[in-house]
C-alpha cells in the first residue's frame, strides 16, 4: 500500500485546514503505481490485460445533469445563466450537506491530488481533488496537469477543492436535490461536492464548469473543443457534440494534438485545460482510432465500465452490456504526437462539426463571424435511431456553445468572446457536416469520412482560399464549388438529392427548427447575428 513518504509531509495546506478531520489515513499526491496498489488492495478495481485498471462506476455510467446545482449566492447570482442547465440551490442546504460529507469522511482513508487546470501558467487554476476511492485519485492525476516538482507540491495552495464521495448518498427530501446523486458547485466557498455517483466525468466536467465561469471574467474564451497544430505552427480548434467526429478528425497523424476536449483561448493563444484524455471507447477500432485503441491496453489507463472476458481479462470494446458510454481516462503523454506543452498559437481555422441526419446541410461551408456566432449559439447536430432509447427517426438536437451543460454564464458571453478572438486574429470558421447526403437517414448515405478528411485538410492548409464559392439559398452558407480530391457533385447538397422539391422542403423544415431554437437568445443577440440565417 502507498506510504505517506517525505513528499507528503511538507504541505502548505493540509486537509485539516479545510475542515476534514479524524480520517484514518490521508494519502497526498500518490503516484500511479501507488494508486494501483491502493485501488487493488481496496478491491475498487481489477488489473486487466496489458495493464489498465478496470473500474465500475455503479448505477451512474454517465453524467447526471438533473442532479447538478449551483449555489445561488450574492457574489455570482447575477452572472449565472439560470434555467434548466444551471439549477439553483440555497447556501444553507449546501452547507448542511457539506457538513454531512465531512462527518462521513471521519474514520476513512481519503486520497488527495493537487494539480492544475490550464496548461498556460498565466491562466491556470490550482485545484485539489479529494476522493474516497484511490482509482478516482488516479483519474484526477490522469486528467489534470500534474505538478512534477516536489517543491511545487510542497508550496501548493488550492484555489478550488473538489470532494468526491460516491458511497455517500443524499436524501432528496432533506437535502433539496433530485436523487441520491448530487453535483454541487459553490463559487463563493470555492468548493465542489460530488456524491452518490462514481462516474469520473463528474469530476472532469465540474472543473470545466469552474473554468467556464472564471475565465470569461478575465477576457479568456473557454471552449468545449479539441485542438491540434500543424508543422507550420497554424493551430485549429474543433467544436462538435458527441457523434460528430470531433475526436476522429482532430486526431490527425500529420498534426500535433494539443488536447481532445477542453481548451482556452487567451491573448497568448490556445491552451489545453487538461493533462489527459477521457475517450469514449465503445466499438473503438484499432484501424480507425489506432492511438486511442493502444491507450486501452496501457498501464496507467483507467477503463470505466468496459466489459472483459473473465478468464483472459481482455477487454471487449464492442460489448455495450454495461453501457454505451464506456470510457478510458489516460494521460495525454500516452498519445505519441501530443503536444508536450499543451499550448499553441492563435487558431488559423475554427471547425464547427455537425452530423446532419436530415441530409440538407453542405459537407463544408465557410462562415462569416456573425454566422459563426449563430451556429455556435445553436450547437446543432442530429441524433438517429439507435443512439438513444426511444429515437426511431432523426431528431434535431441543439446544445448551445457545443456544451450547454457546462456553461455557467449566458451563452452570448461565450459567443461574443468567439467573435472577438476570431476577428482579432483573422481566423476562418468552417461548418463541416459529417452526416448524410442525398437524402436523410434511411434514404441518403453518410458522407464518406475520407471526403470529410480531405475537406478539412483543404481548409486547414489554405487550398480552399484559391477556389470559387457560391451561396446556397436556405441557410445563406458560402460553399466551395471545388475541393481537391473531392467530387464537385457533393459540395452543394441539392445536387445529391433525386427529388429537388423534397430537398427544399426538408431544408425549410430544418431552418424553421433553427429559428425556433434561436428564440431563446434573441433578447441578447444583436440583429446581425439574429439575421445570420
Amino acid at each position: 500500500m502507498a506510504a505517506q513518504g517525505s513528499k507528503q509531509q511538507h504541505l502548505s495546506v493540509r486537509v485539516e485546514q479545510q475542515g476534514i478531520n479524524h480520517c484514518t489515513r490521508v494519502v497526498y499526491n500518490a503516484n500511479t503505481p501507488e494508486l494501483y496498489e491502493e485501488a487493488l488492495h481496496n478491491c475498487e478495481a481489477q488489473l486487466i490485460h496489458l495493464g489498465p485498471l478496470l473500474v465500475r462506476t455503479g448505477a451512474f455510467t454517465g453524467r447526471a445533469p438533473n442532479d447538478k446545482f449551483l449555489v445561488k449566492e450574492p457574489g455570482s447570482a447575477d452572472q449565472i445563466w439560470w434555467g434548466e442547465v444551471n439549477r439553483p440551490i440555497d447556501p444553507d442546504r449546501f452547507e448542511r450537506l457539506h457538513q454531512r460529507v465531512l462527518a462521513y469522511l471521519q474514520g476513512k482513508t481519503i486520497y488527495v491530488q493537487d494539480c492544475f487546470a490550464g496548461a498556460d501558467p498565466s491562466c491556470r487554476l490550482p485545484i485539489r481533488v479529494i476522493t474516497e476511492y484511490a482509482w478516482q485519485s488516479l483519474f484526477a492525476r490522469n486528467m489534470f496537469i500534474r505538478i512534477q516538482d516536489p517543491e511545487g507540491l510542497a508550496t501548493f495552495i488550492p484555489e478550488y477543492t473538489i470532494i468526491a464521495v460516491p458511497r455517500f448518498q443524499a436524501d432528496p427530501a432533506v437535502d433539496g436535490v433530485h436523487s441520491e446523486a448530487f453535483i454541487l458547485v459553490d463559487f463563493d466557498r470555492k468548493l465542489v461536492l460530488i456524491g452518490g455517483t462514481g462516474y469520473g466525468g463528474e469530476i472532469k466536467k465540474s472543473v470545466f464548469t469552474l473554468m467556464n465561469y472564471l475565465l470569461p471574467q478575465r477576457g479568456i474564451f473557454p471552449m468545449h473543443c479539441s485542438a491540434n497544430v500543424g508543422t507550420d505552427g497554424n493551430s485549429a480548434i474543433f467544436f462538435g457534440l458527441s457523434g460528430t467526429g470531433k475526436t476522429s478528425l482532430s486526431a490527425d497523424p500529420d498534426r500535433t494534438l494539443i488536447g481532445d476536449d477542453e481548451h482556452g483561448w487567451s491573448d497568448n493563444g490556445v491552451f489545453n485545460f487538461e493533462g489527459g484524455c477521457y475517450a469514449k471507447v465503445i466499438r473503438l477500432s484499432a484501424d480507425a482510432e489506432p492511438q486511442i485503441y493502444k491507450c486501452t491496453r496501457r498501464f496507467g489507463t483507467v477503463l470505466e465500465n468496459v466489459v472483459i472476458n473473465p478468464l483472459t481479462r481482455r477487454p471487449d470494446l464492442n460489448d455495450a452490456g454495461i453501457t454505451e458510454n464506456t470510457r478510458a481516462a489516460y494521460p495525454i503523454t500516452h498519445i505519441s504526437n501530443a503536444s508536450p506543452t499543451g499550448m499553441a498559437s492563435h487558431p488559423t481555422n475554427i471547425i464547427m462539426l455537425t452530423c446532419d441526419a436530415f441530409g440538407v446541410l453542405p459537407p463544408i461551408a465557410r462562415l462569416t463571424p456573425e454566422q459563426a456566432m449563430y451556429h455556435f449559439l445553436s450547437g446543432y447536430t442530429a441524433k438517429v435511431a439507435g443512439t438513444e432509447a426511444g429515437i426511431i427517426e432523426p431528431q434535431a438536437t441543439f446544445s448551445t456553445c457545443f456544451g450547454a451543460p457546462f456553461m455557467a454564464l449566458h451563452p452570448t458571453v461565450y459567443a461574443e468572446l468567439l467573435r472577438k478572438r476570431m476577428t482579432s486574429h483573422h481566423s476562418t470558421c468552417w461548418l463541416i457536416n459529417t452526416g448524410w447526403s442525398g437524402g436523410g437517414y434511411g434514404v441518403g448515405e453518410r458522407i464518406w469520412i475520407a471526403y470529410t478528411r480531405k475537406m478539412v485538410n483543404a481548409a486547414l492548409n489554405g487550398q480552399l482560399a484559391q477556389v470559387e464559392f457560391e451561396t446556397e439559398p436556405h441557410f445563406g452558407l458560402s460553399i466551395p464549388r471545388q475541393c481537391p480530391e473531392v467530387s464537385d457533385h457533393i459540395l452543394n447538397p441539392i445536387n445529391t438529392w433525386k427529388n429537388k422539391d423534397a430537398y427544399n422542403a426538408q431544408a425549410a423544415d430544418l431552418k424553421a427548427r433553427f429559428k425556433k431554437n434561436f428564440r431563446q437568445f434573441e433578447d441578447q443577440a444583436e440583429a446581425a447575428v439574429k439575421n445570420a440565417m
